[in-house]
């Protein structure tokens, strides 16, 4: 990996453990100033001096950040935070993730709480951080998706599904949500599938999977401005391929903006 990530600013979401963390570290490592979000401030805090306690990375070049992604006020005063203390952003991780509970539960914002935590909370966090990536000379989004993505399908009268819930459904369609969303062209995107990862996640893929830092390294690849990269386009580990169909459709992806404007209540 080239040092030209030095000096550039990127902020992970869900940065306190898994393949965050990693990301984190190796971007971290690699000269970058990194704020890693965590959902409260302590555990934010303490993803931060974890690493600067057992890496050789310079502690001023870390910041800690708390927002609870099931409430998006938190997500609003964490972006005008971010937007306070940086006039621009080089680069946006949007990692945060969680496995749709088993019983359908909805967030105090009225949302499906995979669909908002997974999509809807960065939906919101890259729109209103917008004019700081867009400042950046090469300012990009890293959306960290998943395989899954394909198998599903967006509620568009019951996005919250009310009237049938399955877990695996809701994640899917959480995943394909943020695909989708990569296309969408106010800021230049990209989405990955980092591959099949020890994390708290993998029981919904398989029994095991590779080191979280394996999967960190494809997502830290797409953050390199050295990295040449096909804005909209979804890399299945370190390969582009095609995502599913829908994530291309130039309607779909106008009709989700639509649908996510009215539900963190940015609609006009």
């Amino acid at each position: 990996m080239s040092s030209s990530l030095s000096g550039r600013t990127v902020l992970v979401t869900g940065a306190t453990s898994g393949i965050g963390y990693e990301t984190a570290r190796q971007l971290a490592e690699h000269g970058a100033t990194v704020l890693m979000h965590g959902r409260t401030t302590e555990g934010a805090r303490a993803a931060v001096d974890k690493l600067a306690t057992t890496t050789e990375v310079d502690h001023a070049r870390l910041s800690f950040l708390g927002a609870d992604f099931t409430r998006l006020d938190e997500v609003e005063r964490m972006a005008y935070q971010v937007n306070q203390e940086h006039s621009h952003l080089d680069v946006l991780v949007n990692n945060a993730g969680m496995a749709a509970p088993e019983r359908h539960t909805l967030t105090t914002d009225g949302n499906e709480v995979a669909f908002q935590v997974n999509f809807l909370a960065h939906y919101l966090l890259t729109c209103l951080l917008e004019s700081a990536l867009t400042s950046a000379p090469s300012g990009r989004v890293v959306n960290v998706s998943s395989s899954l993505h394909r198998t599903g399908s967006i509620q568009w009268r019951d996005p919250h599904r009310l009237r049938r819930y399955s877990r695996l459904a809701a994640y899917a369609q959480s995943q394909l949500a943020l695909t989708v969303f990569t296309a969408d062209t106010r800021v230049t995107a990209v989405s990955v599938h980092p591959g099949i990862c020890d994390t708290e996640l993998l029981p919904l893929y398989a029994h095991e999977g590779a080191m979280p830092a394996e999967g960190a390294a494809h997502v830290v690849r797409l953050c390199d401005p050295a990295t040449k990269i096909v804005n909209g386009a979804y890399y299945d580990r370190d390969r582009r391929v095609e995502p599913a169909p829908a994530a291309t459709e130039e309607r779909t992806v106008k009709r989700l903006t639509k649908l996510a404007d009215v539900l963190v209540g940015q609609s006009a």
